[in-house]
């Protein structure tokens, strides 16, 4: 019987494909990530940063909170 590290049959085997549910909420995740994204990169725009300061890390911290 061969071994399984000498053949490599582990890295060719099939993996089984996610469940409908865990691909909805990867999206889901990843879509509120996506929307995080923007709104700090919006205020970073709009405020003109150079540095985040400890305000404007509550500051952006408020919005995601109002966003979410």
């Amino acid at each position: 019987m061969a071994n399984v590290l000498t053949t490599g049959a582990w890295i060719s085997a099939p993996t089984k494909k996610p469940s409908f549910f865990v691909r909805l909420l990867r999206a889901h995740v990843e879509s509120n990530q996506r929307r995080a994204d923007r709104v700090v990169e919006e205020y970073i725009a709009t405020h003109g940063l150079q540095k985040l300061s400890d305000d404007a890390e509550r500051q952006i911290s408020r919005l995601l909170v109002k966003a979410g």
